[in-house]
């Protein structure tokens, strides 16, 4: 990408997207509506709390990167908005919606993403989710990336690039060394368990011993 798009402005692009098509009656949007879009507790991974400010500074970064901008249409007296994503990429509707589903929820599987991207395209199968994301990881230049796979994962995560390089190389390889000390700290614990279930058994047999001793 030519760009990279901070938090508020990945968010800000997200909304737009997903209201253009799961709403299309109430946009574009007027910033209170793309405010309370931004700031959604569902479908939001993480949820934010953006304020008027942070939304009119992430609109004016889109802007100037022509990704999005106020309407031209002079219908309303509130100044509505819109995104430019269809005019500058000629995104079809599968890779528009896994696209919008990732720059609000992060990286996610193929299977996720066919849940999350329902309302707005309903894809047959798996297959037609991973050929999508091929076809937008193809582009040039890439819009997605596919993550390292995590310990005990089945399948991959796949990440927007709009916001820049995703580090899942670095945070699979925190998780593993994680993962790797807790396992060291329970073959501890269970070393010791057994050390004292050992010595316990040890004393019993003693103890019979010396019963044994006493009746005879």
């Amino acid at each position: 990408m030519d760009f990279v798009l901070n938090d508020a402005e990945v968010r800000v692009l997200g909304a737009l997207i997903e209201k253009d098509i799961t709403t299309p009656d109430y946009y574009p949007l007027s910033l209170n509506a793309l405010i309370n879009a931004c700031n959604q507790k569902s479908n939001r991974e993480p949820v934010m709390e953006l304020g008027e400010n942070e939304v009119r500074d992430a609109l004016a970064s889109l802007s100037d990167q022509r990704l999005a901008g106020p309407t031209s249409s002079a219908d309303s007296r509130v100044t509505k908005y819109e995104h430019r994503l269809q005019e500058i990429f000629n995104l079809n509707r599968r890779e528009t919606a896994v696209l919008c589903v990732l720059l609000l929820r992060g990286p996610q599987t193929p299977g996720e993403l066919r849940g999350r991207t329902e309302r707005m395209h309903p894809f047959e199968d798996l297959t037609e989710v991973q050929s999508t994301l091929q076809r937008l990881m193809q582009r040039e230049p890439p819009m997605v990336k596919v993550l390292p796979r995590q310990p005990g994962t089945k399948e991959a995560r796949y990440a927007q690039l709009f916001g820049g390089e995703v580090e899942g190389a670095s945070s699979t390889l925190a998780t593993a060394s994680s993962a790797h000390h807790e396992d060291d700290d329970r073959i501890t614990q269970l070393e010791q368990e057994v050390a004292s279930l050992r010595e316990q058994v040890s004393e019993l047999s003693r103890q019979v011993t010396e019963m044994k001793k006493v009746f005879e």
